[in-house]
Protein backbone atom coordinates (compact mmCIF):
# COMPACT_ATOMS: atom_id res chain seq x y z
CA UNK A 1 0.00 0.00 0.00
CA UNK A 2 1.38 3.34 -1.08
CA UNK A 3 1.74 5.92 1.62
CA UNK A 4 0.89 9.44 0.67
CA UNK A 5 3.73 11.83 1.41
CA UNK A 6 2.46 15.09 2.74
CA UNK A 7 4.34 18.05 1.34
CA UNK A 8 5.36 20.67 3.85
CA UNK A 9 4.62 24.24 2.92
CA UNK A 10 6.37 27.07 4.67
CA UNK A 11 3.36 29.36 4.81
CA UNK A 12 5.04 32.35 6.54
CA UNK A 13 7.72 32.54 3.81
CA UNK A 14 5.11 31.96 1.07
CA UNK A 15 2.88 34.74 2.35
CA UNK A 16 5.88 37.04 2.75
CA UNK A 17 6.94 36.44 -0.85
CA UNK A 18 3.40 37.12 -2.09
CA UNK A 19 3.30 40.38 -0.14
CA UNK A 20 6.67 41.43 -1.57
CA UNK A 21 5.46 40.60 -5.09
CA UNK A 22 2.34 42.70 -4.59
CA UNK A 23 4.36 45.63 -3.24
CA UNK A 24 7.02 45.56 -5.95
CA UNK A 25 4.84 44.76 -8.98
CA UNK A 26 1.12 45.28 -8.44
CA UNK A 27 1.34 48.43 -6.31
CA UNK A 28 3.43 50.52 -8.77
CA UNK A 29 1.19 49.40 -11.63
CA UNK A 30 -1.90 50.35 -9.62
CA UNK A 31 -0.49 53.81 -8.93
CA UNK A 32 0.37 54.28 -12.60
CA UNK A 33 -3.18 53.49 -13.71
CA UNK A 34 -4.79 55.64 -11.01
CA UNK A 35 -2.64 58.69 -11.74
CA UNK A 36 -3.04 58.29 -15.51
CA UNK A 37 -6.84 58.51 -15.26
CA UNK A 38 -6.92 61.39 -12.75
CA UNK A 39 -7.09 65.09 -13.41
CA UNK A 40 -4.37 67.39 -12.00
CA UNK A 41 -6.92 68.87 -9.58
CA UNK A 42 -7.36 65.43 -7.97
CA UNK A 43 -3.66 65.13 -7.16
CA UNK A 44 -3.11 66.10 -3.54
CA UNK A 45 -0.14 65.89 -1.24
CA UNK A 46 -1.79 63.23 0.90
CA UNK A 47 -1.22 59.52 0.29
CA UNK A 48 -4.96 58.88 0.29
CA UNK A 49 -5.43 61.44 -2.49
CA UNK A 50 -2.83 59.74 -4.66
CA UNK A 51 -4.03 56.17 -4.07
CA UNK A 52 -7.76 56.85 -4.34
CA UNK A 53 -9.80 56.07 -7.44
CA UNK A 54 -10.43 58.89 -9.92
CA UNK A 55 -13.67 60.77 -9.39
CA UNK A 56 -14.40 60.37 -13.07
CA UNK A 57 -12.63 57.94 -15.37
CA UNK A 58 -11.51 59.89 -18.40
CA UNK A 59 -9.21 59.26 -21.35
CA UNK A 60 -8.41 62.95 -21.77
CA UNK A 61 -4.92 62.49 -20.34
CA UNK A 62 -4.17 59.83 -22.92
CA UNK A 63 -5.39 62.01 -25.78
CA UNK A 64 -3.33 64.97 -24.57
CA UNK A 65 -0.26 62.79 -24.02
CA UNK A 66 -0.54 61.48 -27.57
CA UNK A 67 -0.75 65.00 -28.91
CA UNK A 68 2.15 66.39 -26.90
CA UNK A 69 4.52 63.50 -27.72
CA UNK A 70 3.48 63.23 -31.38
CA UNK A 71 2.65 59.68 -30.38
CA UNK A 72 2.24 57.93 -33.73
CA UNK A 73 5.47 59.28 -35.22
CA UNK A 74 7.40 58.56 -32.02
CA UNK A 75 5.83 55.09 -31.85
CA UNK A 76 6.83 54.42 -35.45
CA UNK A 77 10.44 55.42 -34.72
CA UNK A 78 10.56 53.23 -31.60
CA UNK A 79 9.04 50.24 -33.41
CA UNK A 80 11.38 50.70 -36.39
CA UNK A 81 14.52 50.93 -34.25
CA UNK A 82 13.48 48.05 -32.00
CA UNK A 83 12.39 45.73 -34.82
CA UNK A 84 15.49 46.29 -36.98
CA UNK A 85 17.78 45.92 -33.95
CA UNK A 86 16.12 42.65 -32.91
CA UNK A 87 16.26 41.14 -36.41
CA UNK A 88 19.92 42.09 -36.98
CA UNK A 89 20.85 40.91 -33.47
CA UNK A 90 19.25 37.49 -33.95
CA UNK A 91 20.88 36.96 -37.34
CA UNK A 92 24.34 38.34 -36.53
CA UNK A 93 24.74 37.39 -32.88
CA UNK A 94 23.51 33.83 -33.42
CA UNK A 95 26.16 33.30 -36.12
CA UNK A 96 28.90 34.75 -33.92
CA UNK A 97 27.68 32.67 -30.97
CA UNK A 98 27.64 29.54 -33.14
CA UNK A 99 31.16 30.08 -34.47
CA UNK A 100 32.55 30.80 -31.00
CA UNK A 101 30.51 28.16 -29.16
CA UNK A 102 31.66 25.34 -31.43
CA UNK A 103 35.33 26.35 -31.50
CA UNK A 104 36.29 28.09 -28.25
CA UNK A 105 37.11 24.82 -26.47
CA UNK A 106 39.67 23.80 -29.12
CA UNK A 107 40.99 27.14 -30.36
CA UNK A 108 42.76 29.87 -28.41
CA UNK A 109 41.68 32.44 -30.98
CA UNK A 110 37.96 31.71 -30.51
CA UNK A 111 38.37 31.50 -26.76
CA UNK A 112 40.05 34.91 -26.72
CA UNK A 113 37.34 36.29 -29.03
CA UNK A 114 34.68 35.01 -26.66
CA UNK A 115 36.32 36.60 -23.62
CA UNK A 116 36.91 39.83 -25.53
CA UNK A 117 33.29 40.14 -26.69
CA UNK A 118 31.77 39.16 -23.34
CA UNK A 119 34.01 41.66 -21.52
CA UNK A 120 32.02 44.38 -23.27
CA UNK A 121 29.26 43.75 -20.71
CA UNK A 122 31.41 45.42 -18.06
CA UNK A 123 32.04 48.67 -19.96
CA UNK A 124 29.68 51.44 -18.69
CA UNK A 125 27.82 53.50 -21.26
CA UNK A 126 29.06 56.73 -19.63
CA UNK A 127 32.59 55.95 -20.83
CA UNK A 128 31.42 55.35 -24.41
CA UNK A 129 28.97 58.24 -24.62
CA UNK A 130 31.19 61.11 -25.76
CA UNK A 131 33.33 59.07 -28.20
CA UNK A 132 30.14 57.68 -29.76
CA UNK A 133 28.65 61.14 -30.21
CA UNK A 134 31.80 62.37 -31.99
CA UNK A 135 32.22 59.23 -34.08
CA UNK A 136 28.61 59.05 -35.29
CA UNK A 137 28.73 62.77 -36.17
CA UNK A 138 31.92 62.34 -38.21
CA UNK A 139 30.46 59.34 -40.04
CA UNK A 140 27.19 61.24 -40.68
CA UNK A 141 25.12 58.58 -38.92
CA UNK A 142 23.93 60.70 -35.99
CA UNK A 143 20.41 59.48 -36.68
CA UNK A 144 18.28 56.34 -36.52
CA UNK A 145 20.93 54.33 -38.39
CA UNK A 146 23.61 55.24 -35.85
CA UNK A 147 21.33 54.31 -32.95
CA UNK A 148 20.59 50.90 -34.46
CA UNK A 149 24.30 50.19 -35.04
CA UNK A 150 25.06 51.14 -31.44
CA UNK A 151 22.33 48.86 -30.10
CA UNK A 152 23.55 45.91 -32.19
CA UNK A 153 27.05 46.38 -30.73
CA UNK A 154 25.83 47.03 -27.17
CA UNK A 155 23.80 43.82 -26.96
CA UNK A 156 26.35 41.60 -28.70
CA UNK A 157 28.18 40.54 -25.47
CA UNK A 158 25.04 39.36 -23.69
CA UNK A 159 23.55 37.69 -26.77
CA UNK A 160 26.76 35.89 -27.72
CA UNK A 161 26.99 34.63 -24.14
CA UNK A 162 23.43 33.27 -24.35
CA UNK A 163 23.82 31.68 -27.79
CA UNK A 164 27.17 30.04 -27.06
CA UNK A 165 25.78 28.65 -23.81
CA UNK A 166 22.67 27.32 -25.52
CA UNK A 167 24.75 25.49 -28.13
CA UNK A 168 26.04 23.12 -25.44
CA UNK A 169 22.53 21.55 -25.48
CA UNK A 170 22.69 20.83 -29.22
CA UNK A 171 24.53 17.59 -30.08
CA UNK A 172 27.46 17.95 -32.48
CA UNK A 173 26.34 14.67 -34.03
CA UNK A 174 23.58 16.55 -35.90
CA UNK A 175 26.17 18.65 -37.72
CA UNK A 176 28.41 15.65 -38.38
CA UNK A 177 25.47 13.78 -39.94
CA UNK A 178 24.70 16.79 -42.14
CA UNK A 179 28.33 16.96 -43.33
CA UNK A 180 28.24 13.25 -44.20
CA UNK A 181 25.20 14.00 -46.36
CA UNK A 182 27.21 16.70 -48.18
CA UNK A 183 25.86 19.83 -46.46
CA UNK A 184 28.22 22.78 -46.06
CA UNK A 185 28.73 24.55 -42.74
CA UNK A 186 26.53 27.42 -43.98
CA UNK A 187 23.75 25.03 -45.06
CA UNK A 188 24.02 23.07 -41.81
CA UNK A 189 23.69 26.20 -39.71
CA UNK A 190 20.63 27.66 -41.46
CA UNK A 191 18.83 24.35 -42.02
CA UNK A 192 19.51 22.61 -38.69
CA UNK A 193 21.09 24.76 -35.98
CA UNK A 194 19.22 28.04 -36.52
CA UNK A 195 15.72 26.46 -36.28
CA UNK A 196 16.73 24.44 -33.20
CA UNK A 197 17.75 27.64 -31.41
CA UNK A 198 14.21 29.05 -31.65
CA UNK A 199 13.72 29.30 -27.83
CA UNK A 200 16.96 31.26 -27.51
CA UNK A 201 15.94 33.48 -30.44
CA UNK A 202 12.80 34.42 -28.48
CA UNK A 203 14.83 35.07 -25.34
CA UNK A 204 17.32 37.28 -27.19
CA UNK A 205 14.49 39.05 -29.01
CA UNK A 206 12.66 40.01 -25.82
CA UNK A 207 15.74 41.01 -23.83
CA UNK A 208 17.06 43.10 -26.72
CA UNK A 209 13.65 44.60 -27.44
CA UNK A 210 13.09 45.55 -23.79
CA UNK A 211 16.45 47.29 -23.56
CA UNK A 212 16.06 49.05 -26.89
CA UNK A 213 12.45 50.09 -26.33
CA UNK A 214 13.05 51.62 -22.89
CA UNK A 215 16.42 53.25 -23.56
CA UNK A 216 16.64 57.03 -23.37
CA UNK A 217 20.33 57.90 -23.27
CA UNK A 218 21.45 56.48 -26.63
CA UNK A 219 18.82 58.28 -28.74
CA UNK A 220 19.23 61.40 -26.59
CA UNK A 221 22.98 61.79 -27.16
CA UNK A 222 23.08 60.56 -30.77
CA UNK A 223 19.80 61.74 -32.33
CA UNK A 224 19.62 65.13 -30.61
CA UNK A 225 19.06 67.78 -33.27
CA UNK A 226 17.90 65.28 -35.91
CA UNK A 227 14.22 66.06 -35.28
CA UNK A 228 13.37 62.38 -34.70
CA UNK A 229 12.10 61.13 -31.35
CA UNK A 230 11.52 57.73 -29.84
CA UNK A 231 8.74 57.29 -27.27
CA UNK A 232 11.02 57.45 -24.19
CA UNK A 233 12.72 60.51 -25.66
CA UNK A 234 9.41 62.22 -26.39
CA UNK A 235 8.23 61.56 -22.83
CA UNK A 236 10.97 63.84 -21.52
CA UNK A 237 8.74 66.75 -22.55
CA UNK A 238 6.64 66.13 -19.43
CA UNK A 239 9.61 66.99 -17.22
CA UNK A 240 10.46 70.66 -17.08
CA UNK A 241 12.72 72.79 -14.93
CA UNK A 242 9.82 73.69 -12.66
CA UNK A 243 8.02 70.37 -12.29
CA UNK A 244 6.53 67.28 -13.88
CA UNK A 245 3.05 66.72 -15.26
CA UNK A 246 2.54 63.32 -13.67
CA UNK A 247 -0.94 62.72 -15.08
CA UNK A 248 0.15 63.07 -18.70
CA UNK A 249 3.47 61.35 -18.04
CA UNK A 250 1.89 58.25 -16.51
CA UNK A 251 -0.72 58.10 -19.28
CA UNK A 252 2.09 58.19 -21.81
CA UNK A 253 3.99 55.48 -19.91
CA UNK A 254 0.98 53.18 -20.09
CA UNK A 255 0.66 53.76 -23.84
CA UNK A 256 4.35 52.96 -24.31
CA UNK A 257 4.04 49.85 -22.13
CA UNK A 258 1.34 48.13 -24.18
CA UNK A 259 3.27 47.18 -27.36
CA UNK A 260 6.25 45.63 -25.57
CA UNK A 261 3.93 43.91 -23.05
CA UNK A 262 1.95 42.27 -25.86
CA UNK A 263 5.22 41.18 -27.49
CA UNK A 264 6.42 39.65 -24.23
CA UNK A 265 3.14 37.76 -23.65
CA UNK A 266 3.36 36.10 -27.08
CA UNK A 267 7.02 35.08 -26.55
CA UNK A 268 6.79 34.15 -22.86
CA UNK A 269 6.81 30.37 -23.35
CA UNK A 270 9.80 30.49 -25.66
CA UNK A 271 11.68 32.75 -23.25
CA UNK A 272 11.31 30.33 -20.35
CA UNK A 273 12.45 27.41 -22.50
CA UNK A 274 15.44 29.37 -23.73
CA UNK A 275 16.54 30.47 -20.28
CA UNK A 276 16.17 26.99 -18.75
CA UNK A 277 17.90 25.17 -21.61
CA UNK A 278 20.63 27.76 -21.79
CA UNK A 279 21.37 27.45 -18.08
CA UNK A 280 21.62 23.66 -18.00
CA UNK A 281 24.51 22.04 -19.78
Amino acid sequence: MKTKVKEKVNWPITVLLIILAVITIVFPLYMTVMIAFKQPSEMTNSIAGILSFPKQWSFSNFAEAMRVTDFWRSLFNSVKITLITVVISILLHSMVGYAIGRNKAKSKFYNFSYLYIVSGMFVPFAILMMPLVKQTAEWHIANVVGVIICYVVFYMPMNVLLYSGYLTNIPVALEEAARVDGASTWKTYWSIIFPIMKPMHATVAVLTALGTWNDVMTPLVIMSGSGANTLPLAQLTFQTQFGTNYNLAFASYLLALLPILIFYIFCQKQILNGVVNGAVK
